[in-house]
């Protein structure tokens, strides 16, 4: 990893119109991705961490949209991005690999047909030779044997169908892979032979990752920096060893204590109670404030980031471990 900025996402919102009027679900949210980086976005379900990977991507539709920041990738804002130059962006430089592989891939199709598809899309027509032996490398490198390069996904088990869309988000060799909990109904040990081939990938071609899951320790073994998202907005942003020594927002600290520890002796879990507020007509000040042990009369105002250290920033008005 190097400290070059790959993506750089300023300010944004995104906003959801819904009958009972606009859902800003994500607001005011910025962080840097720099290349070779693999950062993670974590939180609980519906704190925006899907709609924001979309944001990147461009693939919001219908009643949600970006109403405001940027997005900048490679120096270019892609939010400015006509129809033909974000088609040549979309798996070309930047691919996604979301949660539920049978939903993402045609079961009237072989998956070696699929791969081919988003090879000639983007680099034109080949021969089929040259194009069936370029599959059986984008599927060895997921493990999977050639024999099944003309199987349809219903004839693979989901890790591998998994693996398959994976391979399919590595065919043209982009700068960033988004990947949004793409280890989620699948076994545990599924899970880590997924994930472990997904960070030898990253080490071996050099690719940059925003992880996407709400399981915090899972990403405290993979991530070089963590953003923890609640309510549409990031609420800390630190490197691993940071959150590992302890946190700074009582969310993140929370969230941590949701989960049991694999090491050292048993404690008694602890929930964050209550939920999200609601995002059409949210409460004044910080969002958190009613879930929160370690409310003042400071909370009805709206917290800003503040840095704490090198790549340590937090939105919090009364920071854990004595930093006031």
């Amino acid at each position: 990893m190097n400290n070059e900025v790959l993506l750089s996402v300023k300010n944004v919102d995104v906003e959801y119109e819904v009958d009972r009027g606009r859902l800003k679900a994500v607001s005011n949210v910025s962080f840097d991705i720099k290349r070779g980086e693999f950062f993670g976005l974590a939180g609980e379900s519906g704190c925006g961490k899907t709609t924001m990977a979309f944001a990147v991507m461009r693939l919001l539709k219908g009643m949600a949209h970006i109403s405001n920041g940027e997005i900048v990738f490679n120096g270019k804002n892609i939010l400015e991005l006509g129809s033909e130059s974000l088609r040549q962006f979309r798996w070309d430089q930047a691919s996604m690999v979301l949660q539920s592989a049978m939903n993402n891939l045609n079961p009237v199709m072989t998956i070696g047909r699929q791969l081919a598809d988003v090879i000639v899309a983007h680099e034109g027509k080949k021969t089929k030779a040259a194009l069936r032996e370029r599959i059986k490398k984008l599927l060895a490198i997921v493990n999977i044997d050639e024999s099944r390069i003309d199987a349809f996904p219903h004839e693979l088990s989901g890790g591998m169908r998994q693996r398959v869309v994976i391979a399919m988000a590595m065919a043209l060799k982009p700068d960033l892979v988004i990947f949004d909990e793409p280890t989620t109904a699948l076994d545990v040990v599924v899970q880590y032979n997924i994930i472990k081939r997904v960070i030898e990938l990253k080490e071996s071609m050099g690719f940059s990752i925003l992880f996407i899951t709400h399981d915090l320790p899972l990403m405290l073994e993979m991530c070089d920096r963590i953003g923890i998202m609640y309510a549409g907005k990031i609420v800390e942003v630190a490197p691993v060893e940071i959150l590992l020594e302890g946190p700074a927002h009582p969310y993140t600290d929370g969230l941590l204590k949701s989960f049991p520890s694999l090491v050292g002796p048993r404690t008694k879990l602890k929930g964050i109670p209550g939920s999200i507020p609601d995002l059409i007509t949210p409460p004044k000040g910080c969002l958190f404030k009613n879930r929160c042990t370690k409310r003042t009369k400071d909370c009805e105002n709206d917290p800003v980031n503040e840095k704490l250290s090198e790549g340590h920033y937090v939105a919090c008005f009364n920071k854990l471990n004595g930093i006031m």
